[in-house]
């Protein structure tokens, strides 16, 4: 191991601040690197270019290793002069997206560190800048930047990093993040992460009026609480010109889960109903019929089979497809599972998986699997319903 002592904290302070946070938004992200991609998906749509969509998951697990590693590559000094410059062009990109979101308004929250600690596009761009600052420290002295160890052993332990950074990647996406931060996490109770409590601040709005006067010709602007203090809207001479603008002043509590609304054919709600069980059951969450596998709902079928024959189990497929898409698709996969309808966006967020299961009672998430990874049909008889 080389001496390090001849490093500055010029160097050292920088140097570890930005190589642990880059290690830890790129595990962060890759923790759920499939909710990372439907990030990637709203940027591709932003900048027109949908036609990476199918490449999205593949970036989303690369870039996630790509920061882990180059994170990684900056604490042991490893290649420096490479990686400062990766570290440089890759915060200038993420600078760039950052403030793009926040300036035009377009994707409102950037997924710096996934669902794990939500940012605001303003307060993502913040951070960027302060990373920036940093990495321009370290870009500048990036020849001074000494290497812990051996360019031999340090290049090991990059192609170590490497295979462990993908490889964890690889694997929250085919059997569900380590870390589940969504709303629909095992031990929720799904009804009440749907309520607003007593009490709670609402969110407040204001009225802004364009005004003219027909006898002068004369324009004013007012909120509507000096509309209604300065009693103009009593004096005739006085009109609204269009219409006011309302604008959210104050930002009130926000439930967790505010967009999910189970229906059937009819669009009857049946969410409260479907919640509030105080049995066991099964849901079945494929929100794109097109492009779930075959095989696991074949095998979810059979389990949704064996659970309701023998244990009166209710089972459930939700998806986001249209009534007759779903019919056609039971039909072929001669499925038992009474279907129901939700949008899309909360049913991606149940689960990370296309299909994958809920087993709900009383509204809340007793367990949830990935479609690699369910338990058969004696494991959840045994874990769950004989006790």
């Amino acid at each position: 191991m080389k001496n390090t002592s001849s490093n500055s904290a010029v160097i050292w302070i920088p140097r570890l601040l930005v190589g642990l946070l880059f290690i830890f938004s790129g595990a962060i992200k890759a923790n759920d690197p499939l909710g990372f991609s439907y990030k990637l998906v709203e940027y591709f749509e932003v900048f027109h270019i949908t036609f990476l969509n199918g490449l999205a998951l593949t970036m989303a697990i690369v870039l996630c290793a790509l920061e882990m590693l180059l994170g990684f590559a900056l604490l042991i000094g490893a290649r420096a002069v490479k990686v400062a410059w990766g570290l440089l062009l890759l915060i200038i990109f993420f600078g760039f997206l950052t403030f793009y979101s926040a300036f035009f308004k377009v994707v409102q929250t950037c997924g710096c560190f996934g669902d794990a600690i939500p940012l605001t596009p303003w307060q993502s761009f913040s951070k960027d800048m302060v990373l920036l600052a940093l990495v321009l420290v370290l870009f500048v002295k990036r020849k001074e930047i000494k290497p812990l160890f051996s360019a031999k052993v340090g290049d090991k332990w990059l192609i170590c990093a490497a295979v462990v950074s993908v490889g964890f990647g690889v694997y929250t996406y085919n059997f569900s993040p380590v870390i589940d931060f969504l709303p629909y996490k095992i031990g929720a109770n799904l009804p009440d992460e749907m309520k607003i409590p007593p009490g709670a601040p609402l969110d407040e709005f204001e009225l802004t009026y364009h005004l003219k006067n027909k006898k002068t010709g004369a324009t004013r602007v007012m909120n509507d609480k000096e509309y209604l203090k300065s009693n103009i809207w009593k004096d005739a001479s006085w009109e609204v010109v269009g219409d006011p603008e309302n604008r959210l002043v104050k930002k009130g509590y926000e439930p967790k889960i505010r967009d999910l609304a189970i229906q059937d054919e009819q669009r009857n709600d049946y969410t409260k109903e479907l919640l509030s069980s105080p049995f066991y059951s099964l849901f079945i969450i494929a929100y794109d019929l097109s492009e779930t596998d075959k095989d696991a709902i074949n095998r979810l079928n059979a389990l949704a089979i064996n659970l309701t024959d023998n244990y009166n189990i209710r089972t459930v497929l939700l998806t986001s497809n249209s009534a007759a898409d779903a019919k056609a698709f039971a039909k072929e996969h001669k499925l038992i599972s009474e279907i129901f309808y939700a949008d899309g966006v909360p049913l991606k967020s149940m689960v990370r998986s296309n299909p994958g299961v809920l087993l709900i009672k009383n509204g809340t998430v007793i367990n949830k699997w990935h479609y690699h990874s369910v338990p058969k049909y004696e494991d959840i008889v045994k874990e769950y319903l004989q006790k």
